[in-house]
């Protein structure tokens, strides 16, 4: 990438979905990664509490501090010259109170972040509204909630049966009304996805939520393979064929701009 390039901004994230210009989402956790995703090209860094698994060996994101997003999120922002930066409040941050969701946010968005992002929809809409009224973007994340694992029986796909699709849809709406300004579903059927994206007036980025959606994030360490174990269906090894992460990178980037990546046979449900 040239230094020509400008600074992502919410406007002009706004507009490639409106346009149907895919957005390029990956995890980032230090200054390194985040200059070498923005000389890729990637849309969004988001500094996930998936830290809590890949980075600290944990067995979910729940036991991830506030204090461990900062300190991540402040690492991203100093390595990073235009992609947007999009920061988890982790669980037990938000739950309380409006005013303590505000306390967290703001923490985040001091060490650098320009939207914060919550899971959960429903009992999250007046926190929504109030931090987005007070100036703090926030993408709203439903679908499966990796921090209510335990409540959701497991990792299972959401949205499959007419209930809870019609569930999410409205949760969906609800979000935007509050004032969402961007939506992320985790692990839902891709037609739905495909259907709520294509009526949303914000960008919808998915992971395991199909093609349809206005773009697509994963975490860093599975696309490049670096993760151990068994991989979620919907990630894909773009380190395959690479001689750098460079350009495995880039070729996530591509793919997802192409709309190649994901297809929904192979990486949807």
């Amino acid at each position: 990438m040239t230094a020509e390039r400008k600074p992502m901004t919410l406007p002009r994230l706004a507009q490639m979905h409106a346009g149907g210009e895919k957005i390029a989402m990956l995890t980032c956790y230090d200054a390194a990664f985040a200059s070498l995703l923005d000389e890729a090209g990637v849309d969004i860094l988001l500094i996930g509490d998936s830290l809590g698994n890949v980075l600290q060996g944990r067995g979910s994101t729940a036991p991830v501090s506030l204090e461990d997003m900062v300190y991540h999120t402040l690492c991203v922002s100093r390595g990073h010259r235009w992609a947007w930066i999009v920061a988890d409040l982790p669980f037990d941050s938000y739950h309380v109170s409006k005013e303590e969701a505000w306390k967290s946010a703001a923490a985040l968005v001091k060490a650098g972040a320009h939207m914060v992002k919550l899971e959960g929809g429903g009992w999250t809409t007046e926190t929504v509204r109030f931090l987005s009224e007070r100036g703090i973007p926030v993408c709203v994340h439903l679908g499966f909630t990796p921090q209510t694992v335990n409540a959701l029986g497991g990792f299972k796909v959401q949205g499959r049966d007419e209930e809870s699709a019609a569930r999410i849809k409205r949760e969906s709406q609800e979000a935007v009304e509050a004032g969402a300004a961007m939506l992320l579903y985790e692990m839902v059927p891709a037609a739905l996805a495909a259907e709520i994206t294509a009526a949303s007036p914000v960008p919808v980025i998915g992971i395991g939520a199909g093609v349809g959606c206005s773009g697509q994030v994963l975490v860093l360490h599975d696309m490049l393979n670096i993760t151990p174990g068994r991989k979620p269906r919907f990630v894909k090894n773009f380190m395959a064929g690479q001689d750098s992460v460079l350009a495995a990178v880039k070729a996530y980037v591509d793919e997802v701009k192409a709309g190649t990546f994901p297809v929904d046979a192979v990486h949807g449900f």
